[in-house]
């Protein structure tokens, strides 16, 4: 996903030889006596050396042996409201970036804010999937690997996304409802329960689970840090991850 520029590569080359050439002269003014010898030495050493290393360095990155290309993925969480889809996501993510990888966080909340015209009607809610899996799949093939999380709740949306992405992974939270009603601080669930709240998803609006996820999580039996791990122990083993 990097491209070393002949400015970096010319910077490293006189460094490294700077170094070397240093070493190379005092080892022969050890062994000769003669300082003006270790400094000719060092002088044609250096400027040989120099074009030397630049042009094999060059060559080098043409060569593709022993090179492994990481091919940018999008990792779908989808899960009820509270199942811990955020925490998780947030945690994965950061992990990923420890990789070296270029991340990009998609969250409901914050995309919605970009958004504030989506509503949260079958319709409404597919639509805003769909304009969200157009902007993952354009970062994907800029060579960004996106981490998404969302409710998602129809699959037909996130079957519409999985399209639009060759490296789509699909992470459910199978959180159970009473673990996502006790998690939920602001209250959401219980207003919904008393009919002040419609559409929401689990309640008076049904959650469509995952048929064939790559990877099922239930966030109510292990911590966050295991979870991420597990996530991280399937990319690796399927070779998103070195």
């Amino acid at each position: 996903m990097f491209k070393e520029s002949n400015l970096r590569s010319a910077v490293k080359t006189i460094s490294w030889r700077f170094w070397a050439t240093v070493t190379t002269m005092v080892l022969v003014y050890i062994f000769t006596g003669a300082l003006t010898i270790a400094v000719a030495i060092g002088a044609l050493e250096i400027i040989l050396k120099i074009l030397l290393y630049f042009f094999h360095e060059r060559a080098w990155n043409k060569i593709r042996f022993g090179r492994k290309e990481i091919s940018p993925f999008v990792l779908w969480f989808t899960g009820l409201p509270g199942s811990g889809k955020t925490t998780l996501a947030d945690t994965v993510a950061e992990k990923l970036s420890h990789n070296g990888l270029k991340i990009e966080r998609l969250d409901g909340e914050r995309i919605r804010n970009l958004f504030p015209q989506a509503g949260f009607s079958k319709n409404e809610r597919n639509t805003h999937i769909r304009r969200v899996g157009h902007l993952a799949s354009i970062l994907s093939k800029n060579g960004t690997v996106v981490v998404a999380s969302f409710v998602s709740p129809y699959r037909e949306a996130r079957d519409f996304v999985r399209g639009l992405c060759p490296n789509f992974i699909e992470v459910f939270l199978d959180t159970p409802l009473a673990v996502c009603e006790q998690r939920d601080v602001k209250g959401l669930y219980e207003r919904a329960r008393k009919g002040e709240i419609t559409n929401f998803t689990g309640i008076n609006d049904p959650y469509e689970a995952p048929q064939h996820p790559e990877i099922t999580i239930n966030t109510a039996d292990e911590p966050v840090e295991t979870t991420a791990d597990t996530i991280i122990r399937y990319l690796k083993k399927h070779r998103y991850l070195q």
